[in-house]
């Protein structure tokens, strides 16, 4: 049986680590050749540990000491600080564990840097890929470091052929070395199951649109708040529910108040169970600034729900395909959304479902099983 380690090290609950669990969960699932194992580096998988015992997938701890509680979590500066923390205080584990363990493959999802260095230090056995979701952004310092230590991983992995066509042109890595591996997503059974669950009644008795995300920067909900009170003018009844949390909760609060929107646009924090709001909305809304490939796009495809989605980088110009499965309006810019906003609502119940089918049939190229078999065609060859 073959090992495969998946190391990322993560500060908040970030779609990657969904993407770790459930490719883990795949290979368990599939084949009786690979022996999953999750790195907890500091700690922070210990909120899963249930779920990894329920699918008898491993982990191993790094240190005894779980310092993740104890890691500064917010804002830009304070989250560097933690990543160089867990960055030093794992670096002679993580080498101890490899060298003593030699797995056969290792996977480096964040906090990559690390497992780079010690596979350019040490001349491991293991084969190590990198998996790259979002569109890398290149400093100096990190053009440098890649440049350098790039060449010990067997493969780079991308979950979009955007990503994996910008890679290739900047020419860091072997062009070869580069595929693509998309995310293990979508679980239809249990969609099924979680979509037919109750809503707040307010919602189940009017029509509402609905955006998802964490509530920060790279979302754009102001964008989107700002441009929904565009549309109420003319259309005093619209409703929008916005669902998640993040630090951007109290100025969003804020904006809606300020822009007299509470009667239109209601932030509902985070919930457990997205679908039931996703199956019964009129429409999802996408105001990303980048995506790669937009998780909740997927999942709002997979509701058999109508798709309205910014243009931004990575991901949604390659799920929504030329406006086939939804729509797309250019990002952060306010006429093209109210122009491609109504544009969606005038098309017909026969437009509407063409666009509804084509984006359930792009959301299947993103369940666990089409994960596992792309994974296993790589580390195979």
């Amino acid at each position: 049986m073959k090992t495969v380690v998946y190391w990322s090290p993560f500060l908040t609950h970030v779609a990657t680590i969904s993407a770790v669990i459930e490719s883990a969960k795949s290979l368990k699932k599939y084949s009786k050749k690979y022996d999953p194992v999750i790195i907890d580096a500091c700690g922070e998988f210990e909120s899963y540990s249930k779920t990894l015992l329920e699918n008898k997938i491993k982990t191993i701890n790094l240190t005894s000491f779980k310092y993740f509680r104890f890691l500064p979590k917010n804002g830009f500066f304070k989250s560097r600080f933690s990543y160089i923390l867990i960055f030093l205080f794992s670096f002679i584990p993580l080498y101890k564990f490899i060298k003593k363990k030699n797995p056969d493959y290792f996977i480096c999802h964040l906090i990559t840097s690390l497992p780079m260095l010690l596979a350019k230090l040490f001349n491991f056995h293991s084969k190590f890929i990198l998996r790259i979701s979002g569109l890398p952004k290149f400093n100096f310092f990190r053009k440098f470091y890649w440049r350098t230590c790039g060449n010990v991983f067997f493969k780079i992995t991308s979950p979009t052929n955007a990503t994996i066509n910008h890679l290739q042109l900047i020419k860091i890595f072997d062009e070869k070395k580069i595929l693509l591996l998309r995310d293990p997503i979508i679980n239809i059974r249990k969609i099924e199951k979680l979509k037919k669950q109750r809503i707040d009644p307010y919602f189940e008795n009017n029509q509402f649109f609905v955006a998802i995300g964490r509530l920060t920067k790279q979302k754009n909900f102001k964008f989107l708040i700002s441009s929904f009170q565009k549309l109420t003018v003319s259309q005093p009844n619209l409703k929008l529910a916005i669902i998640g949390d993040g630090e951007e909760m109290q100025n969003l609060k804020k904006l809606v108040q300020t822009k007299n929107l509470e009667n239109n646009i209601f932030l509902l924090g985070h919930l457990q169970n997205v679908f039931s709001y996703l199956s019964r909305a009129k429409l999802f809304i996408l105001s990303s600034l980048w995506e790669d490939p937009g998780w909740v796009l997927l999942e709002a495809a997979a509701s058999n729900t109508l798709i309205l989605s910014s243009d931004c980088q990575n991901g949604p110009s390659e799920i929504i395909d030329n406006n086939n499965a939804g729509q797309l309006y250019k990002v952060d810019n306010e006429q093209d959304f109210i122009n491609k906003f109504n544009q969606i609502m005038s098309l017909d119940k026969i437009q509407i479902d063409s666009k509804k089918l084509f984006a359930k049939k792009k959301s299947y190229l993103f369940t666990k099983f089409q994960h596992f078999k792309n994974l296993e065609e790589i580390i195979s060859t």
